[in-house]
């Protein structure tokens, strides 16, 4: 089974599609004419296409001519739907190369402002952090192994292509690591002892981590811990929390790097 097939659209789960024990050989699905364009921008590498019929002298023409010579599986909008199991999205997906995952420091070297996402396992919510991520000034993302894929088709989808435009990687170390890299972290999260997020003295920060957990529980404890801050959003009407990725969005407009517009 040749891994640009049609099966990479239908058969495969993301687990397989990610493809653990061999990472050289993972793919990714990304889908609709606009997220496809800003990979291959991005310098991704294109494998198969699947399209409706229609579309092969519409949306997907010109992706075609820019993929070159690769497999081109087409069909009937209720086909494709059989196919994959849901509906396409404007009618065109692409299977393209799962890039090798760079290392934190190549990640963050030239950064000011990171996101830490830890354990965050919807993968819409991915989507909308990166792509408040790209738009407000974050310079890279680093994932927790327990949160979603980034290059989930879902994530990808959500993210308008944004996590084809900030760099990204795993983080397999403690959040407490990052201070060796000259950063200092700031939690999100409720504690006695949290401080608003518009208070100057984190403006002032010139390299600053905001770490971010799950709408449910937040951050566990002991990473709060080891954080230099602990951040609150000032709430009205007895609102608790917001969701993830609005509070996200929030953060990185208050707490972007002095100077940046």
């Amino acid at each position: 089974m040749k891994q640009e097939g049609v099966e990479v659209f239908g058969t495969l789960t993301e687990a397989q599609l990610r493809n653990r024990v061999e990472p050289e050989k993972g793919i990714f699905i990304a889908e609709s004419p606009k997220v496809i364009n800003v990979a291959l921008d991005a310098g991704y590498e294109p494998l198969s296409l699947l399209c409706e019929r229609r579309h092969i002298e519409g949306d997907a023409k010109g992706i075609i001519t820019r993929c070159g010579d690769i497999p081109v599986y087409t069909g009937e909008r209720s086909l494709l739907g059989q196919l994959t199991g849901y509906t396409l999205t404007r009618g065109v997906l692409c299977a393209m190369r799962r890039p090798a995952s760079p290392n934190m420091e190549e990640v963050c070297k030239d950064a000011q402002r990171i996101v830490v996402i830890d354990g965050v396992t919807d993968t819409t919510n991915i989507g909308a952090i990166f792509r408040s991520a790209a738009a407000l000034g974050i310079d890279a993302v680093l994932l927790t192994r327990s949160s979603c894929d980034p290059l989930n088709r879902r994530a990808v989808r959500v993210s308008m292509g944004s996590v084809f435009l900030v760099p990204w990687t795993w983080l397999d170390s403690p959040v407490s690591s990052l201070k060796g890299l000259g950063f200092r972290t700031a939690a999100m999260a409720l504690s006695d002892d949290s401080i608003s997020i518009d208070d100057p003295q984190l403006k002032a920060v010139k390299r600053l981590a905001i770490v971010m957990g799950t709408e449910g529980d937040g951050l566990p404890l002991e990473t709060i811990a080891e954080t230099d801050y602990v951040v609150r959003i000032p709430m009205s009407h007895h609102v608790d929390s917001l969701n993830v990725a609005a509070a996200a969005a929030v953060a990185f407009w208050e707490l972007r790097a002095s100077g940046s517009s």
